[in-house]
């Protein structure tokens, strides 16, 4: 058996855990251990970086005993049955004390599983949202992690060692224990699908508003990031819109097929939210969007239906663009409040302790959604840390009184012209219903105990009410069954 000299370890070498070990390793302090189920991806790893002084092991008894104690390893495989497939592996060989993360993009149920039957054995398991794709894993991520305060004393100094950084702190932070740090990444991907769904609203509206080219349009968002937009998302965009196509010369997304993937974490943040009751609709239109381009064949046989005669037509094209950029920042902002607001509402069903300004701050440097305006995020909650919606913090509600009317020309030009704009109608739609003195929920709950007794309460008193419908139809006291 090898001599136990390192002090972290990393199971499975695809580009992303590969990329992680080489992060590790290049840090001061670190030795990185290193295995994979295929031989060969190991082999390959220690060839093409011999400078990283990999400690490979071949076997997971080899893995376990080239550990220094408490060990600790990282675990990036596919999440699901290969991730219990690794944990069970580990726990054979692994002692009370030592440490096993998983830092896949795991569903936040199955950590609380996982962690409650590795805590039996007196192994910590830490569930960790990592985000920052490929590039991030490598130069550094935004890291979330979860699990025992037991293993934060030993992970804390490793994970700040390798994490993003932005504004001289590391994008990482003890989130809570259990599912916490993957409930957080769960959310985080929810907001990143609104992110983009908005962004790519704007770019169709201004492509067919004012007839730019998708080179020209990547000005707008260059210019864009230079002010309250700044987000690597942002960035990236004027990248791909400024791209040209090597074979045919014409620009990539216009050779690139209209129909979007996913992996499934957005589906898991809007089916998670409905759980709790949390309105997300921002961000379950932006994954509502994504099966509605996938989905071609419905497309085809739907293409000829009716819509309006007149086409979108626009006179002052600089001010319609500015009218684009407001009702997407105002609709960007929607998004994090939902965001946030489901990262609240599952704090307090699964006991958690998250802190939300902390939260903000590490989705500064390192991740998809790394935002300026994180920063107002991270002051909101710092000002008042039990905030009931995010969207009436002084700094967002000054900003969206700047951004309404804007907000509101460009949704009512987009339904007017026939242009799909799901994500800045469903996020003003929520807005208006959020300051709303009154909505037609009343209507709803009468239908509701007219053909199932569902009670309702009433304005003028206290207590539970059901009108006999098929009977005299007076109103009696009833048990609440809302």
């Amino acid at each position: 058996m090898p001599e136990a000299t390192a002090n972290i370890g990393v199971v499975g070498l695809a580009v992303m855990g590969s990329n992680l070990a080489r992060n590790l390793a290049s840090r001061e302090g670190n030795t990185v251990a290193v295995y994979n189920r295929s031989r060969a991806k190991t082999d390959e790893l220690l060839t093409e970086h011999p400078e990283a002084g990999f400690v490979p092991a071949f076997s997971y008894d080899e893995f376990a005993a080239s550990l220094t104690v408490p060990r600790t390893a990282v675990i990036m495989v596919k999440a699901g049955a290969g991730t219990d497939a690794v944990i069970d592996e580990l726990v054979k060989v692994f002692e009370p004390g030592d440490i096993i993360v998983d830092g896949g993009n795991a569903l936040f149920t199955d950590t609380i599983r996982r962690e409650k039957a590795v805590r039996d054995t007196g192994i910590n398991f830490v569930g960790m949202g990592v985000s920052g794709g490929e590039e991030g894993a490598l130069l550094g991520p935004s890291l979330m992690p979860g699990g025992s305060d037991e293993s934060w004393v030993t992970l804390g100094p490793i994970l700040r060692s390798i994490a993003a950084v932005a504004e001289g702190e590391p994008c990482v932070t003890h989130v809570g224990h259990d599912g916490a740090g993957h409930f957080v990444k769960m959310v985080h991907n929810g907001i990143e699908y609104a992110d983009m769904q908005l962004i790519a609203e704007a770019y169709d509206l201004i492509r067919r508003g004012t007839g730019k080219t998708p080179a020209e349009i990547a000005d707008v968002f260059a210019q864009w990031n230079e002010g309250e937009l700044n987000s690597y998302l942002i960035e990236i965009t004027a990248e791909v819109l400024r791209a040209q196509d090597a074979a045919t010369g014409a620009p990539l997304v216009d050779v690139i097929v209209d129909q979007a993937g996913a992996k499934g974490t957005g589906g898991w943040t809007v089916q998670t939210a409905i759980d709790l009751g949390v309105p997300v609709s921002g961000i379950a239109e932006a994954v509502f969007a994504r099966s509605v381009s996938s989905h071609p064949e419905q497309r085809a046989v739907a293409a000829n239906l009716p819509g309006p005669v007149d086409e979108l037509r626009v006179d002052d094209a600089e001010a319609f663009i500015e009218d684009v950029r407001l009702a997407l920042f105002a609709s960007k902002i929607v998004a994090y409040s939902q965001g946030f607001d489901e990262i609240r509402a599952g704090a307090a069903q699964y006991g958690w302790t998250i802190d939300l300004g902390a939260v903000a701050k590490i989705w500064r440097g390192g991740c998809i959604i790394r935002a300026q305006f994180l920063n107002r995020i991270s002051d909101a909650y710092a000002e008042v840390p039990d905030l009931q919606v995010l969207l009436t913090a002084p700094y967002f509600v000054d900003a969206l009184q700047r951004a309404q009317d804007a907000w509101r020309r460009i949704v009512a030009q987009a339904a007017a012209a026939g242009i799909p704009s799901p994500a800045f109608s469903s996020s003003l739609a929520y807005y208006d219903g959020l300051r709303a003195d009154r909505l037609p929920a009343a209507l709803i709950q009468g239908q509701r105990d007219f053909f199932g007794a569902h009670t309702y309460r009433r304005v003028d008193r206290e207590g539970t009410f059901h009108t006999l419908w098929s009977g005299d139809r007076s109103e009696i006291t009833a048990e609440d069954t809302h």
